[in-house]
């Protein structure tokens, strides 16, 4: 709150409950946009079977690390893999969970969601782990919509703020 009210220059506490909403949604739109999970969150990744290659395709970034691996029985009794068994590659975009090779993984007994990858998610547990272009861009976003309260069509990043965060968009290739 500090921050954006700085970048706005406003020193009262009239608009702070409308500034706030404007924090949200400015977070909300690049972490929607751009597949971001800005600060830790937890988050479970959800498979039928295993993957073909045994490669997870991490949805969100950044990960930061694998709480657990678990695949559920027939009976929904959580059986927990050895993370010796897997490591991350943090050095892909996406990142991924790689299961190692000659490993045998037992079959989930579960039709649908049969494993379950727990992950906690995010640049670092406080808004000063995000990166500054990152924070900067929210900030153009914040003070767009403080400017243009109503007067614009919603849910559009401003310019600036799709510059600064080019770096962060995952394109895909069919």
């Amino acid at each position: 709150m500090a921050e954006a009210k700085a970048h706005l220059r406003i020193y009262h506490s009239d608009d702070d409950t409308f500034i706030s909403t404007l924090i949200t949604t400015a977070r909300r739109m690049i972490e929607q946009r751009y597949d971001l999970c800005l600060m830790q969150q937890n988050w479970s990744l959800f498979l039928d079977d295993w993957p073909e290659g045994g490669i997870f395709d991490v949805p969100l970034q950044p990960l930061s690390s694998v709480v657990d691996i678990k695949t559920y029985g027939d009976d929904d009794t959580p059986s927990t893999i050895d993370p010796a068994h897997y490591f991350l590659d943090l050095a892909s975009l996406p990142q991924r969970i790689v299961l190692r090779r000659g490993r045998v993984f037992q079959t989930p007994g579960r039709r649908v969601n049969g494993i379950e990858a727990k992950l906690v998610m995010g640049f670092g547990a406080t808004a000063n782990a995000v990166p500054a272009e990152i924070k900067q861009a929210m900030l153009i976003a914040i003070a767009d919509g403080f400017a243009n309260r109503g007067d614009e069509k919603t849910g559009r990043l401003p310019l600036g703020s799709v510059e600064l965060l080019k770096p962060y968009r995952t394109m895909r290739l069919t």
